[in-house]
Order: C-alpha cells, then structure tokens, then sequence
C-alpha cells in the first residue's frame, strides 16, 4: 500500500479494543478508543460517506451508528464511527489530524469514545492499522493465558500439559492477550500466535487483514481460513493444527504483539 504518513486518529485516547480480538466468536476489525478525544483524520482524505445515527429509511439500528469515511487513493478508505450521534458532517476534504467527529456514543458502543477502520477496497479486506501506522508504544509482552488441544475426531480440551495424549490429529488452541504499558490496562489481542511442533511449524495466525468472500470473513493461518472456525473457542483462538504420532513431542507457541515483543510457551508431551 502506497500510504505512509498516516497518523493515529486519537491524540490521548485509551484504546480498549485493537484488530483482530476476539469479541464473543468474532473479530474486531478495527481500533475501538475511548475517552473524550476527537477522532481525527489518520491522512489526508476526500469524504466519501457521512451518516447521522438515525439517518436511514431502516428502523434497525446500526451498529456503526454516526459514521464517515475518507478516501485516501489507492483503494484504501478509513472510516470513523460510533462517534457523536448529532455531530454535523465533516469537510468535504480532511487534512492530516483535523477532527472528523467529537467522541461520543452511537450504535454498538457502551462508552464514550469513536471507532476507527481501515478497509481495502481493491483486496476487499481489513487492514490491521498497525501495518500501516507506527504501532502504538508498547513494552510489555503479550501474555499466553493456557495452551490446549482438542481431538478434531471429537472430545473435550485437554490442557498441553497433560502427562500423555492419545494419537491422532488435534487442533491448537490458544488464550492469549497483549497489554502495552501497564497489566491494568484493558487486554488487546496479539499481533501473532505461532505454533510448532518439533519444531515444525503446525500454524501461524497472524492478525495483520482479514478478508470477506462470498459472505465470509477469512483470517490468516498461513492460508485462509473461515473465523467462525478460528474464533470459535472464545475467548481463545484456534491457531494451529498438528498430527501427533506416538513417541515425544514438544509443542512450542509464540504470542508476539505489534511493537515485536514477545512470550514463549514450551511443553514436552508423552503420545501414546
């Protein structure tokens, strides 16, 4: 993608919900922040939509409530949303950091503050805004909350410490979360969770897009693969898959946030 200059469109903001988490079986798809801060404009843009909440022939409510979108060339559009429902449209076209909207709440948000996406046009997918913008500071590792497997021919999760498995194919299923500055702080969701086996990579779920074809949302686990799926173990992911044979097997998992820290999960398993 062409854009290099965007900015994040909150100055002070707390951001309490970033791409890629799991909310209740399905992903975040963009950065949720609270707080009494302006949403901004990440780049310069030409506004191609603005919405008022309660502005539609549709008496359903939506969950963007009050939203806008620029247009920043090369099919890359942001859009700012759940922001003040009476707030007045912005310009036509937005500098860098001019203010989009005043926070506020519409549609599905609990607390004051905006909702920000970004959204690839040509790709038809959402892009994780740290791919694009300096990722936000950040010195704490993510934390890996419990590994599990689950016998894909049925039965219950069992804990990677368990002192010895039965045979067979088993999906990897992973909790884990990131907090940036403070253990107080909301958990986010990592930037990646990578699983082995012997050493053998058995998969890579990396929350940098997540695509929409045929009605379907698809998540990066070194192919595509269907969220419902991935996002299924809530608030956990599945992210990996591994034959297990009998003998000695030692998993391994990797949780790593944005800014490249990381944590290291290790346990040798008996395979009966």
């Amino acid at each position: 993608m062409a854009v290099s200059a965007m900015d994040w469109p909150a100055a002070d903001a707390a951001l309490v919900r970033n791409f890629g988490w799991n909310d209740r079986g399905k992903p975040v798809l963009g950065s949720v922040f609270q707080g009494e801060q302006p949403a901004l404009a990440a780049e310069n843009g030409e506004l191609i939509f603005f919405r008022r909440e309660g502005d539609t022939v549709s008496r359903l409510p939506s969950p963007l409530g009050a939203w806008a979108a620029l247009d920043h060339g090369d099919g890359l559009i942001s859009i700012y949303s759940r922001f003040e429902a009476g707030e007045e449209s912005p310009p036509l076209f937005a500098e860098q950091n001019e203010p989009i909207a005043k926070a506020g709440i519409s549609g599905w948000s609990s607390a004051k503050g905006f909702y920000f996406v970004l959204y690839d046009r040509r790709e038809r997918r959402w892009v994780n805004p740290s791919m694009i913008i300096t990722p936000l500071p950040d010195t704490r590792p993510p934390e890996i909350l419990s590994v599990e497997l689950r016998n894909l021919r049925g039965g219950q999760l069992i804990a990677a410490g368990a002192r010895s498995l039965a045979q067979g194919r088993y999906a990897i299923v992973v909790s884990a979360r990131d907090t940036r500055l403070s253990p107080r702080e909301l958990p986010l969701a990592p930037h990646r969770i990578i699983c082995s086996i012997n050493g053998t990579e058995a998969g890579s779920l990396n929350f940098e897009t997540i695509a929409a074809r045929d009605g379907t949302l698809l998540v990066n686990l070194g192919t595509q693969a269907d969220v419902r799926q991935i996002y299924a173990p809530f608030p956990a992911f599945e992210a990996g898959e591994a034959l297990l044979s009998s003998g000695q097997a030692t998993l391994e998992v990797i949780a790593q946030d944005a800014a490249g820290n990381s944590r290291r999960f290790s346990r040798r398993m008996q395979i009966e």
